[in-house]
């Protein structure tokens, strides 16, 4: 289940924990793209992720890039890691290529 860690920062930091996929999209669209603060988003705890997931992780970023704010992807999870190199995702995202290590 994602949950909201320190609200009252200048930026939205959201830990996702468990599965990302079709069955959480509604629950995570209104909490990642209702938010106008920077996104930092925590995927370590991700044990799934789907193309619902991918494609709501690319629309925050989308609304981020347009409204000027920071977007960031922390500490992808093996099971994150391996769709993003399935998909050649980290460039797109400029996400961790390992859990914690950011891409140059």
């Amino acid at each position: 289940m994602p949950t909201l860690e320190n609200p009252a920062s200048t930026a939205a930091v959201l830990m996702l924990v468990g599965e990302v996929t079709i069955f959480q999209a509604a629950e995570l669209k209104s909490q990642l793209l209702d938010d106008p603060r920077p996104q930092v988003i925590d995927l370590s705890g991700v044990t799934e992720i789907d193309s619902a997931g991918i494609q709501l992780l690319m629309q925050a970023q989308k609304m981020a890039l347009a409204s000027q704010t920071d977007f960031q992807l922390l500490a992808l999870s093996p099971e994150v890691t391996a769709v993003f190199d399935l998909l050649r995702l980290h460039a797109l995202f400029a996400a961790p290529t390992r859990e914690g290590d950011h891409e140059s």
